[in-house]
């Protein structure tokens, strides 16, 4: 090995070390290892942006702000309105369910489309009085078997289509990928309606959700005597102290009038009421400790948090959640958006003590106290997905037609080789922008900014890395350990050792490492490059043995109730079905 490749490959083997480690976020990890990759020479200098502006990365970006428009036109929500019917068996629901997450999820982000049919499906769940867990993993595995079907389904495609372009001079067009997508989307949902959903683990019929509602804290409103030493202080500077006992300090009623975001600074009178929530036995002994006194209208009553200028919310949080890894006292939830982190539900367990010095985690479930007026724009500034509908969306509806009819041409003009695929989703956006569809405040806040920089970063790394000879190592490696046998042999332990990564790693790294392989492979065995890259792209998405495998598992993991090691009873027989199904639909539609 040169040292070049040495070099590189020990770059990789940090990359994807601390991809699984999972201590840092995986953009950050990507942007660094380039940083180093042009520092210590092996990244030219004059290529180390380059894959900013590459059109993989340009073409993830401009589908999820396509996603945002076809939601807010009203277009998802025009199949989704017909889809509660608590009444139908539970096979027919997956099979119905994950039928309309595979198609949506074939033209938009796949994280959306599972973003807005998950609040369809635990509402159905509730209705039908069964556990949400029978239900969700299919859904996730349909939304990320749809993604297969077309080039813009899933970053793996787009990115398998680029790479091809660069090496082979043309890039696969828009439905190449249906032929063996189709096949395998099909057969995986056969099998999660039928016989999947019956392999996962035994799941509570009260929703974790519903345990949090039925755990939640009290709501207590306790008055400041006239001679109380509280008079002329501010609930600030009460905070510290309140929060030693696991009590957060609401607001303040005065006069009968509820002050919240603007009562922090206030100073206290005598007759005010503090608005506590608290377990019981902490805001007992706040109370003696505080010497306050219970609402002498109303003693002794602990009211309920759904009160009035307030509203319960329960929302799951995801990978780019501004509350992942944080908790909700170092993002300042109480004093910046006056919001009460009440509860959080983790894998099935509620946590009730010291909830707003907890780490949160991609998966749980919080339920939050907000104010009624805010309530979506809390949602929103953490990033988080809510767990039911919102009431207060409103969609565009009399353009529900146009946004389809802009959509719809420009697939059939990318399809037909008439324009260029990113050019198309460009002129996409911009109709969308002009139209208002999707209002020029929030494009760029559709943008999955963390996945723009890991492609971004993690494009020049690869380049490098085959540009020195280092994907061919692994190549004749591979060759090596399958020598003697037949070529579909070998085609089938690519497909095997790519799935088993995107397992545990990054899709969007797996496949700018696998992809120059598969090419590399077909090459030194004098065969065509097309199969080994519809492998790695068939490979590269199909992550369903743990809930890091692909976002959408990560996204149930809270809702559904599971633990980490209940994706691999329905997820392990399900990637054996797709290798089995995927390997003879390549051979036929892409041979060697």
């Amino acid at each position: 090995m040169t040292t070049d490749q040495i070099l590189l490959f020990v770059i990789f083997i940090c990359v994807f070390g601390l991809l699984l480690w999972g201590r840092y976020r995986y953009d950050l990890v990507a942007f660094g290892a380039l940083l180093v990759g042009v520092l210590i020479g092996v990244v030219p200098a004059s290529e180390a942006f380059s894959g900013f502006g590459h059109p993989a990365t340009l073409v993830v970006a401009l589908v999820l702000i396509v996603s945002a428009g076809l939601v807010n036109s009203g277009a998802v929500g025009l199949i989704t309105r017909a889809l509660v019917d608590s009444s139908r068996g539970l096979g027919a629901h997956i099979a119905i369910m994950g039928s309309v997450g595979a198609v949506l999820s074939a033209f938009m982000n796949n994280v959306a489309a599972l973003a807005l049919l998950m609040p369809v499906d635990l509402q159905t769940a509730k209705k039908a009085k069964r556990a949400a867990g029978l239900s969700l993993m299919p859904l996730s595995f349909a939304t990320i078997l749809g993604g297969m079907v077309t080039m813009i389904g899933t970053p793996p495609n787009i990115i398998i289509a680029t790479i091809r372009e660069d090496s082979l001079g043309e890039a696969f067009r828009m439905f190449d990928f249906a032929p063996v997508g189709l096949v395998a989307a099909i057969s995986g949902l056969l099998f999660v309606s039928t016989i999947g959903w019956r392999l996962i683990p035994q799941v509570e019929v009260d929703s974790p959700v519903e345990k949090l509602l039925d755990n939640a804290n009290y709501i207590a409103e306790l008055t400041v005597p006239a001679d109380s030493d509280l008079i002329g202080k501010t609930p600030f500077d009460l905070s510290e102290e309140a929060e030693k006992a696991d009590i957060a300090i609401i607001g303040v009623i005065r006069e009968g009038r509820r002050l919240y975001g603007n009562a922090r600074y206030r100073k206290l009178l005598a007759g005010d009421a503090l608005v506590l929530e608290a377990r019981p036995e902490a805001l007992d002994e706040f109370r003696s400790a505080a010497k306050l006194d219970f609402d002498q209208e109303r003693r002794q009553e602990k009211v309920k948090a759904a009160g009035e200028g307030l509203a319960l919310s329960e929302v799951v949080v995801t990978e780019h959640s501004r509350i992942a890894g944080k908790s909700s006292l170092a993002i300042g939830l109480n004093w910046r958006q006056n919001t009460i982190l009440m509860g959080i539900s983790r894998n099935g367990k509620p946590i009730r003590s010291q909830v707003r010095r907890t780490i949160i985690q991609p998966g749980d479930i919080l339920l939050l106290l907000t104010p009624k007026e805010t309530h979506n724009h809390v949602v929103d500034w953490l990033g988080c997905l809510p767990l039911v509908e919102r009431g207060l969306q409103v969609t565009q509806d009399e353009k529900t037609w146009l946004a389809i009819g802009i959509f719809a041409a420009a697939v059939v003009a990318a399809s037909f080789g008439l324009v260029y695929l990113p050019v198309a989703l460009g002129v996409v956006v911009a109709l969308f922008t002009l139209t208002r569809i999707v209002p020029i405040s929030e494009v760029y806040t559709h943008i999955e900014w963390p996945v723009v920089v890991l492609l971004g970063s993690m494009i020049p790394l690869g380049v490098a890395l085959e540009t020195s000879g280092g994907t061919e190592l692994i190549a004749n490696s591979l060759i090596g350990l399958t020598e003697g046998m037949p070529a579909w042999v070998i085609l089938t332990v690519l497909m095997v050792v790519t799935m088993t990564l995107s397992d545990v790693l990054n899709n969007t790294a797996t496949t700018i490492v696998a992809a120059p392989v598969g090419i590399k492979m077909a090459e030194s065995l004098g065969v065509s490059p097309d199969p080994f890259l519809m492998a790695v792209a068939v490979a590269a998405s199909c992550a369903f043995l743990t809930p890091i495998g692909h976002k959408n598992n990560t996204l149930i993991l809270g809702p559904g109730g599971y633990r980490f090691g209940d994706y691999w009873r329905t997820g392990l027989p399900l990637e054996i079905l797709i290798v089995a199904v995927s390997i003879p639909a390549i051979l036929v539609f892409w041979p060697l």
